[in-house]
């Protein structure tokens, strides 16, 4: 089934044509009578800045992350989870599973990936979630319409790693539902950071039980071990890596990685903060010294991909390592506020060339994306690139052929220069925001409950000799909900 969606996917992606970019949404899809409500949270909400005050606390007064988990994985340990933190799903010979990152907001842009999800994943043994399960700060009381609404009919279970969001809450929530693990009892933090700190929040456990039950069929049952763990099966291993608020892999979890990394079967490594993106080398830190990509390079732990959230678009890298290519993906939009691709330079780093690097959404669609948007907010009609003109602008400046062959002819105008550079796909000094600083202070300007969303997911298939890495859209509208696009694919050898 999955085969004979991924070869028509693949003539109705964005790589083709505009309507698979959903550009033309002749009909808004189901998703939006899956959602509870209208309402999400608002980044402008001064309640919401104020709950996510942790993630400066921790840039200025250090990211106490590691101390933390240590008390969580003691807590587990001595109530006798497995030490190895190891995962025996009951799969045999070929299996396959799915893979998000990103995903918790509760609006329209979560609920939009649920449909192409649940169809592309009904043979799937399990499912991922790579960072960020909640937003804003991991609340346990918001995963009611946050995860078992949304995934209540997704057959199997779910697996997640916590991203820097999760952390705010002490990864309270986190570990409550996903390891049924009793609260931490609390241990003061002196200094400013202690006076400052946002405390877990106690979770309503009726209100709990309720949202569970919205997925309590018998098989999407399971406990995870811990915050960070690996899934075996016969053919490869997934690991799964805790990157706290900072990005730093504490002595603990790095001398767990290293044991399981010497395990001879291939692997997965899945992390909440990628190792390539945006054109830039970012490795997690060990707290010993060295990085996490040193352990995924060594020949001898048989890494075949390093697939990381954070980011909320999808990136592929493949890397020569040696005598073999390592796949470094970053898959980050699983439901979150879109990240923009065409501030992505042309590729070159880790000797990628440009050629071989893959993003969705395509860079013209992502500038044209935005110009959209500005155009209508600030009342600026000339910032208004067409997706076709956007392209062109994207393959000028990246000095490529467009990956999307234009409808008729374009002729780029000093007029489109300029808005390319105000919305970043030049160099620029002056510009206006659309990456970070616009996905925490100026989403809420724009409506995102309108497609196209841009949205993915991963899915992943295993055989004794092969891994195959597929990347499916999620525009919102229904004709990708019927037949999700094939944005991107990958095979392995795991010979």
């Amino acid at each position: 089934m999955v085969e004979v969606a991924a070869e028509r996917g693949k003539q109705l992606s964005s790589r083709v044509s505009e309507e698979g970019a959903g550009w033309a949404c002749a009909q808004t899809g189901t998703f939006a009578q899956l959602r509870p409500d209208k309402r999400g949270f608002s980044w402008l909400n001064p309640r919401t800045l104020w709950r996510s005050r942790n993630e400066v606390l921790a840039g200025l007064f250090g990211d106490p992350s590691g101390q933390v988990r240590a008390r969580w994985v003691e807590s587990q340990k001595a109530r006798g989870i497995d030490p190895e933190f190891r995962i025996k799903p009951p799969v045999e010979g070929n299996f396959s599973f799915l893979l998000l990152g990103d995903t918790g907001e509760g609006d329209a842009s979560q609920y939009a990936v649920v449909p192409g999800m649940l169809k592309m994943g009904e043979q799937t043994s399990f499912a991922i979630i790579a960072s960020d399960v909640i937003y804003p700060t991991g609340s346990g009381n918001e995963y009611g319409d946050k995860f078992f609404r949304p995934y209540k009919d997704y057959d199997a279970p779910i697996y997640a790693i916590p991203g820097n969001h999760d952390w705010y809450d002490g990864l309270g929530g986190f570990m409550r539902v996903f390891c049924d693990a009793p609260p931490l009892k609390p241990k003061p933090d002196r200094g400013l950071r202690g006076l400052l700190w946002r405390r877990p929040e106690t979770i309503d456990e009726a209100r709990l039980a309720e949202a569970r039950s919205m997925r309590g069929k018998p098989t999407q049952q399971a406990t995870q071990p811990g915050p960070y763990w690996v899934i075996e099966s016969d053919d490869l291993l997934v690991v799964g890596v805790d990157t706290g608020i900072r990005n730093v892999i504490d002595r603990d979890q790095t001398a767990w990685l290293r044991r399981v990394s010497r395990d001879p079967r291939p692997k997965i490594l899945v992390t909440g903060k990628p190792i390539y993106t945006a054109n830039a080398y970012k490795p997690s830190p060990l707290e010993e010294g060295g990085t996490i990509d040193d352990i995924v390079r060594d020949p001898a732990h048989r890494y075949v991909a390093a697939i990381g959230g954070d980011v909320h678009n999808y990136q592929r890298y493949p890397v020569k390592v040696g005598d073999r290519v390592i796949q470094y993906v970053v898959t980050g939009g699983g439901g979150a506020f879109m990240h923009a691709t065409h501030t992505i330079r042309r590729v070159d780093v880790g000797g990628v060339h440009e050629d071989d690097f893959r993003c969705y959404p395509l860079r013209g669609d992502s500038l044209s994306f935005y110009s959209q948007l500005y155009a209508k907010r600030l009342r600026m009609k000339w910032l208004y690139l067409t997706p076709a003109e956007a392209a062109c602008i994207m393959s000028e400046q990246i000095r490529n052929e467009p990956v999307r062959t234009p409808q008729g002819p374009v002729t780029v105008t000093r007029r489109m220069r300029w808005a390319a550079r105000l919305l970043g796909a030049w160099p620029w000094p002056l510009r206006l925001p659309v990456d970070r600083v616009f996905h925490r202070y100026l989403s809420e300007l724009s409506d995102w409950d309108t497609p196209p969303f841009f949205k993915q997911f991963l899915h992943v298939t295993v055989t004794p000799r092969e891994l195959t890495l597929r990347c499916f859209g999620a525009t919102g509208c229904l004709a990708q909900e019927l037949d999700p696009p094939l944005e991107d694919e990958v095979r392995i050898s795991l010979a």
